[in-house]
């Protein structure tokens, strides 16, 4: 069941990453993703904001979501 989360998780960051147009656009939505993820995983939720937000962030920098 942990898998299905982690991939239906991925397939929507991975959706909406293309469709955003700005890194503020695409920062909040990796940390909403982010923490979406550390949530559904016992972990800590704004740790999980702050990583998903940075990645949404620099993710056109890094050449990932071009």
């Amino acid at each position: 069941m942990r898998f299905v989360k982690y991939a239906a998780a991925l397939a929507l960051v991975g959706a909406l990453a293309g469709c955003l147009e700005n890194d503020a656009e695409r920062g909040v939505a990796g940390a909403a993703a982010g923490a979406l993820i550390a949530g559904s995983t016992e972990n800590n939720p704004l740790t999980g904001a702050i990583i998903g937000g940075a990645a949404g962030v620099f993710c056109d920098d890094a050449g990932v979501c071009r």
